[in-house]
């Protein structure tokens, strides 16, 4: 909405006491900005005793829209063309004249979620799984706010899908992490605000990502202590590629950074508590074979247009079987961890109870045994799957090996690495090392 030049500019005219509208005008990013006509409307931007809490918000360049920035991006939004065409998937039936009927009705962020968003789960559920179970809601309350920290294997579903047993059990949707390279649409970014997702900015230098970790912390911590909203992050910058879900100790280093000296303290305020997500058929396997023996040798460079296509494979792909769990709160284990250790030893324990409970949750599906036996070129864990579903699945595999760059017997490889993996880590207890890259 406000870019840093602009954001620079308003603190300028504050600090010289300069209200005027010329002075103000020009720091905004476009004079045509729906949040501007909306300011200007309430005549609250150009008069010294109001608050200015609208635009000096700190948090103006990550955060989503306050409900009444939403209120006024809606309409905008619904009558977007690409919104469009994106509605005619849904049903041929619904047409924007109607949603712009509904609209009407619309007083909230959570009514908007509901009109537009959770039907857009639904109907990505109904085509791309053959069905989703739960279980952990009784470890959190509605009216409480958490962390909720995840595995994360897809882009777009992993939250959502988590969003969709909160929309069923009538809990309010937590805010949500993403990566400011996944939104180089803005109808994408637009749909980002609106559904309470926040940014996590990604190509900044050293100096730059320190900043930006404080300030995350910051943010995460404010929603959470004070507005009582929670919050879901993955685990890990980026989905994991080979299989193996493990708790980057940097992020858990940064979501403790509001809390000055006392990082455990501040964790244990935040109420941690891990998601785990396990798909029979994992999302976008291919690309994530492909990508994971392309970059064994070199660093991986995407092209132009990647994370879009990795966005709505995960979408429209047939990823099975689905469950999610939520785990406990993480909060009277913190007390147990030795006060002597230093404060990166601290960090590294707080990861091992996330990641315990993950692997703990972490529901196996018949794929995961095939490709460990057939990896290790055994039947330890022959009983549980039938010879129809390893003929079958063996079948997908070779399906999946085509890479104009990459060759089939590399891409089978990687491929069963990502379906054996869960077995080593959940099943076995191999620590593995992650040497993953991010998204």
């Amino acid at each position: 909405m406000f870019n840093t030049k602009s954001y620079e500019m308003m603190q300028k005219c504050f600090q010289r006491n300069d209200y005027s509208s010329g002075g103000i005008k020009k720091a905004l990013f476009l004079p045509d900005n729906p949040l501007y006509i909306h300011i200007k409307r309430k005549k609250c931007i150009f008069a010294k005793e109001k608050p200015y809490e609208y635009i000096m918000d700190k948090f103006y360049a990550i955060r989503p829209y306050t409900e009444e920035e939403a209120l006024v991006a809606m309409p905008a939004f619904v009558r977007d063309p690409n919104f469009a065409k994106a509605v005619n998937l849904l049903s041929p039936e619904i047409t924007i004249a109607t949603l712009e009927e509904e609209l009407k009705q619309v007083k909230s962020i959570f009514d908007f979620q509901m009109m537009i968003s959770h039907r857009f789960i639904e109907y990505f559920v109904k085509i791309g799984t053959k069905g989703i179970t739960f279980s952990g809601i009784e470890h959190i309350k509605p009216d409480e706010s958490y962390l909720f920290i995840a595995n994360h294997r897809d882009i777009s579903l992993d939250s959502a899908i988590l969003h969709h047993y909160f929309f069923v059990n009538g809990f309010r949707v937590a805010k949500i992490a993403i990566g400011d390279n996944l939104l180089q649409n803005p109808l994408l970014t637009q749909f980002a605000k609106l559904n309470k997702m926040f940014l996590v900015k990604r190509a900044l230098s050293i100096r730059e990502k320190l900043a930006n970790y404080q300030l995350l912390s910051e943010y995460i911590a404010q929603n959470i202590l004070m507005e009582n909203e929670s919050i879901w992050i993955a685990q890990r910058n980026g989905r994991s590629k080979n299989g193996i879900d493990q708790t980057q100790h940097g992020l858990v280093k940064m979501l403790s950074m509001s809390g000055r000296k006392q990082p455990v303290k501040r964790l244990k305020a935040l109420k941690l508590t891990p998601v785990c997500i396990s798909y029979e058929y994992e999302p976008c396997a291919r690309l994530k074979a492909r990508e994971t023996a392309l970059s064994q040798h070199k660093n991986y460079t995407k092209l132009p247009g990647e994370d879009f296509n990795s966005i709505k494979e995960g979408l429209f792909g047939q990823k099975g079987r689905v469950h999610l769990a939520i785990g406990k709160p993480i909060v009277d284990e913190l007390d147990l961890i030795d006060s002597q250790l230093t404060a990166n030893e601290k960090i590294v324990e707080v990861c091992r109870l996330v990641d315990k409970q993950i692997y703990q949750n972490y529901k196996l599906f018949p794929t995961n045994y095939i490709a460990y036996d057939e990896l290790e070129q055994g039947y330890d864990f022959a009983e549980y799957y039938t010879p129809g579903e390893k003929a079958a699945f063996m079948d997908y595999l070779l399906k999946q090996t085509v890479a104009s760059d990459v060759s089939p017997d590399v891409m089978f490889e990687k491929l069963l690495h990502i379906y054996a993996t869960p077995v080593k880590t959940c099943v076995l207890g191999e620590t593995l090392a992650n040497h993953d890259y991010e998204d």
